[in-house]
């Protein structure tokens, strides 16, 4: 039956019972412990320091090969940040998932 044909009553059951299932699998899991959370911590500060880091010594070494009005350097130090983040946001995404 299309879930738009589907009884009110019936969609508000399975709802409770797919939260109420995941609730058991998170008890069961428990709580991570405090150096999880902590080398997450530092995944993060890693995955968004090193393209950082790199983009600015790359960006350097251009500047110094190559003199001209665009500074590389912090045209690579805003790409580095930016591609930090969208991987810093890709690990917090994974870890937040559900695992089955």
């Amino acid at each position: 039956m299309p879930e738009e044909q589907t009884p009110p009553e019936a969609r508000l059951g399975r709802e409770v019972a797919r939260k109420a299932e995941r609730k058991l699998r998170a008890r069961r899991r428990g709580r991570h412990p405090l150096w999880f959370g902590l080398g997450m911590f530092g995944l993060i500060g890693w995955s968004v320091a090193l393209p950082t880091v790199a983009g600015v010594s790359l960006g350097l070494w251009l500047d110094n090969r190559f003199a001209g009005p665009p500074s590389w350097t912090l045209t690579l130090l805003f790409i580095g940040v930016a591609i930090g983040c969208v991987n810093a946001w890709y690990w917090v995404r994974r870890e937040a998932r559900p695992r089955d």
